[in-house]
């Protein structure tokens, strides 16, 4: 076996293996020096400051090639106006290497508007704040959703969540202000139940019940029947009733009577009013009180006596102004003397 390897035949055939694969080898890099232009550099020219256009007319005529990246808008350079160069100017590159230029755009970058539909008025400023945007006026305008954001407005139009606007812009924002109170009901009888439902959520109500003569869910059946009924004063939000058929309503007034006597009873105001009289209680019986005969004329009064205490000055000036002022009282009568029988 190892004989047959040192055979000449055998050995030229791996000298000749050796020979092709080295010549492959050296090929494959003469060749991609060819296609690199190894060894071949140009300088990156210096474009800073200049307006994009002016940088790839230079960049082009070096044969270099190029990308553009918007980068973040300064209000203090002009728009389109080159930033950052990378490579950095004067770094010696290939021939038909990128170069990236960071140019400062027109304005600000574009940013989506988040989804904010119907969220309170508090959390949508915050998640407005965090995209870099501004909110601009708060209009307010009724609805049952009180504090809630009903629509987005850019340059007065309305927009919809992830339309792209400018970082920093502002946006007005439509909430609702609550629902109105003693709100008209809308009349929707005789309409197909389609045409109803759009009725009422115009007028800021909720479609309640909606019962089908036949069971069914048709909206091209026509309502003849609504509770509550129309012109009555409803606040917004209140739920509408309603009872829909393939008929005309002129063909259901047997079925409109039984509700008139379910949701409109009729009171008989022809019988008197009842009326209530308050009865007295009783009063309680006071216990009788015993008064006494009036004194006689002839029983003496006893005057009060005066005290010992008192001045001698006071007891004068008192007998004064007695023996002064007038009695206006009778005299009292004197006992009349007993008659003595002496036998």
């Amino acid at each position: 076996m190892f004989k047959s390897l040192f055979h000449w035949k055998v050995l030229l055939n791996i000298v000749l293996a050796v020979a092709i694969f080295a010549g492959l080898v050296w090929l494959t890099f003469r060749w991609l020096e060819f296609h690199t232009s190894h060894g071949e550099e140009v300088p990156v020219p210096n474009v800073m400051n200049m307006t994009v256009h002016e940088a790839i007319k230079i960049l082009d005529d070096s044969g270099l090639e190029y990308e553009v990246d918007s980068f973040k808008y300064d209000p203090k350079y002009k728009p389109f106006q080159v930033l950052a160069v990378n490579p950095n100017p004067g770094a010696n590159v290939k021939n038909g290497r990128v170069i990236t230029l960071k140019v400062n755009p027109r304005t600000w970058a574009k940013v989506a508007i988040p989804d904010i539909i119907d969220r309170y008025k508090g959390l949508a400023f915050n998640q407005l704040n965090l995209v870099g945007l501004k909110v601009g006026d708060t209009l307010y305008e009724p609805s049952i959703q009180r504090d809630a954001v009903l629509r987005i407005l850019y340059n007065g139009v309305s927009v919809k969540p992830g339309t792209q606007v400018p970082r920093f812009s502002a946006v007005d924002l439509v909430i609702g202000s609550g629902p109105l109170r003693n709100v008209t009901i809308p009349n929707v009888v005789g309409r197909t139940v389609q045409e109803a439902k759009k009725i009422i959520a115009q007028a800021l109500f909720e479609v309640g019940l909606v019962e089908h003569e036949d069971g069914g869910k048709d909206d091209s059946d026509i309502v003849y029947y609504q509770d509550p009924e129309f012109g009555a004063l409803r606040d917004q939000g209140m739920q509408i009733d309603l009872w829909a058929s393939k008929k005309t309503p002129a063909e259901m007034q047997n079925k409109i009577k039984q509700l008139d006597e379910m949701y409109r009873p009729k009171i008989d105001t022809t019988l008197p009013p009842i009326q209530y009289n308050e009865v007295p209680e009783p009063k309680a019986q006071l216990p009788k009180v015993v008064t006494p005969p009036p004194a006689n004329a002839n029983t003496a009064v006893e005057k009060p006596k005066a005290t010992g205490n008192l001045s001698s000055n006071n007891a004068t000036q008192t007998q004064k102004q007695t023996a002064t002022t007038p009695s206006t009282a009778k005299p009292a009568d004197k006992p009349k003397p007993k008659k003595v029988v002496v036998e």
